[in-house]
């Protein structure tokens, strides 16, 4: 995460993350954008998303150079890398195969839009790229239902499940995504726990039991389900935009998320 202090007089404001971001475009986007094209030796992509930033590169000498002119660029502008959540670390197809040849554990796995970002294997052996939600942010989500349930407790049980419906719907239409089906349907499986227990709290004499909350969940709650495409089929489209080195990442910068 970068810390900002030229920004500070804007903290709190409505406008703030697009005057940040308009910012960032002009102090990082565009200068990254030329480092790539004139200073690298190998294949470079960034993504951003606001404050946080995920870069790939080809080889590690581009990676190592990157950092250091990075926070010369930053600090021109009073900007500045946040220390702990700064990492370079071995990612991709390879990094799994080459640390074990030095001796080293499995590749780092890095936090980015409230996913963890695994080095993993498909069924025919073949590198994947995995995601999974965020165990911390989906406990998190957990205790906000938990809080609302208790407040909701008296209510009738069909206003309890159209609220909880469109919770869950909510939080699928942003975690259904592929290799990340057991996080959601342990998220699932949670809430119905979270659901039953307050159910239980309104009586003591009233055990629910658990084919009444699976009924009652099969009614309100849809069925956790992989929602979004793969990446390379999200991006086949007829135009593509050329990205030198989208699929090449041996090296890279992790700034922003927990980690």
């Amino acid at each position: 995460m970068l810390s900002r202090r030229t920004l500070a007089l804007h903290r709190g404001a409505v406008i703030s993350p697009l005057l940040a971001n308009i910012y960032l475009h002009y102090v990082f986007d565009l200068w990254a954008d030329h480092w790539r094209h004139n200073i690298a030796k190998g294949n470079v992509i960034f993504v951003r998303y606001a404050d946080d930033l995920i870069a790939g590169f080809q080889y590690e000498s581009d990676a190592r150079r990157f950092l250091e002119d990075m926070k010369k660029r930053l600090e021109k502008f009073e900007l500045s890398l946040h220390p702990e959540k700064t990492r370079l670390i071995e990612f991709g197809r390879d990094a799994a195969e080459n640390r074990s040849r030095r001796g080293e554990g499995k590749p780092d796995t890095f936090n980015f839009l409230g996913f963890t970002h695994i080095c993993g294997k498909a069924r025919n052996g073949n590198f994947l790229l995995m995601r999974t939600t965020r165990r911390d942010r989906m406990n998190a989500k957990l205790k906000e239902i938990k809080e609302e349930l208790w407040m909701r407790m008296h209510d009738p049980i069909p206003e309890q499940g159209k609220w909880l419906r469109q919770v869950v719907i909510g939080y699928l239409a942003y975690n259904a995504i592929p290799t990340n089906s057991r996080r959601i349907g342990a998220f699932w499986h949670r809430v119905i726990c979270i659901w039953r227990n307050t159910l239980r709290r309104r009586s003591q004499k009233d055990h629910f039991t658990w084919d009444r909350i699976k009924k009652l969940a099969e009614a309100w709650l849809p069925r956790p389900r992989i929602l979004h495409p793969w990446p390379n089929i999200r991006f086949d489209v007829k135009h593509p935009r050329w990205e030198p080195g989208a699929r090449i990442a041996l090296a890279g910068i992790c700034t922003g998320g927990a980690p």
